[in-house]
């Protein structure tokens, strides 16, 4: 049998660091340093890339992890873990247009929507680290 212990950490770590870079890049646009905004969305797509794998790698092996959590973690829990799931799948096909339109140099298009992206990808990535944390850390009895 094989320990699948260290898959969470390594997910959370994935997403905090996209979460990071994703911040990182919108300040370095908006100061106007597109090479070094496209290096880090570039790290980011990576991390994020990444955690896909990993985190399907796992649920394949183990399946669905249990929240342990009682009275009002719960139902905060899975409003995160609900809003968290729906813009994932939304997020991967907002990303890849995103940037296929920077890859072709429609940077009016790529604007107006990295303008959805950016938020939508923010918010997963994090939230991806707080469900770690209510899933594995805090309520773990």
């Amino acid at each position: 049998m094989h320990d699948y212990s260290i898959f969470p950490i390594i997910n959370a770590t994935l997403n905090g660091t996209a979460a990071v870079l994703i911040a990182t890049g919108i300040v370095l646009i908006k100061s106007g340093r597109e090479r070094a905004h496209k290096a880090v969305m570039i790290t980011a797509i990576c991390a994020s890339t990444l955690f896909l794998i990993s985190y399907l790698y796992y649920h394949a092996h183990i399946g669905s992890y249990r929240f342990r959590g009682h009275g009002w973690s719960r139902p905060v829990y899975f409003t995160i873990l609900t809003t968290h799931t729906i813009l994932a799948a939304v997020i991967v096909p907002l990303v890849i247009i995103t940037v296929s339109r920077a890859w072709r140099g429609r940077f009016d298009r790529h604007r107006a929507i990295a303008r959805w992206t950016y938020p939508i990808w923010l918010y997963v990535s994090v939230t991806g680290v707080v469900i770690y944390l209510m899933l594995y850390r805090i309520f773990i009895t």
